[in-house]
């Protein structure tokens, strides 16, 4: 996979910047980057702020983990390497969202945090807000609506995050989620973080 860039390459720069899709919108565009062991609640959580932000006349994208491995990151497996690439391109993607002036969803595991760093520092300052959906390991493996920890504990999947793989937990999240609680608390708990760094109105 080439790392560099050819030098017949350049950067256009266009008419309409980032600020005017801004403007269009109303808001700020920002990523918010929900991580957590599979089972922990993030794509749920994801999908009840999206909602509940679509309902205030937010423009949003949510990208989910298992949606973008159907096209996006089809060609990559569960490698080391293949994670970290998997994150990258998300990274990238939801730079281009950002730019497009949208309030970015992410629910991925996201188990390094040098990886979510390098998506922070792509993105710039006050682009990118971490939210640690922090659940039990016990009740991520009772809920397991995969069932992945099943496989993962027979030894049918291995590498699997929180069982023989581990996961980084953030160590400043710009919101630290009880993932115990119910949804409808954690949603607000979000709505009133993006209120504080100005994303959305009251």
């Amino acid at each position: 996979m080439a790392t560099g860039h050819d030098d017949n390459i350049v950067w256009h720069t266009h008419p309409v910047t980032g600020a005017d899709r801004e403007r269009l919108h109303g808001h700020q565009g920002v990523v918010v980057w929900f991580t957590g062991l599979s089972g922990s609640g993030k794509s749920t959580l994801a999908g009840a702020l999206e909602q509940a932000l679509h309902q205030r006349g937010v423009s949003t994208y949510l990208l989910d983990g298992d949606n973008v491995r159907h096209g996006l990151c089809g060609d990559l497996g569960f490698s080391e390497g293949d994670r970290k690439e998997n994150i990258r391109r998300v990274g990238e993607v939801a730079k281009l969202m950002v730019d497009a002036g949208l309030v970015v969803l992410t629910a991925f595991i996201s188990p390094h945090r040098a990886e979510r760093r390098k998506v922070r520092d792509m993105l710039g300052a006050g682009r990118f807000l971490e939210v640690f959906v922090d659940t039990p390991l016990a009740l991520c493996e009772a809920r397991d609506p995969k069932g992945l920890y099943k496989k993962a504990r027979a030894g049918e999947l291995r590498h699997f995050t929180g069982i023989d793989a581990a996961y980084e937990a953030p160590e400043q999240p710009d919101i630290h989620l009880d993932g115990e609680q119910l949804v409808t608390k954690l949603t607000a708990q979000l709505l009133d973080l993006l209120h504080r760094h100005d994303i959305i109105k009251r």
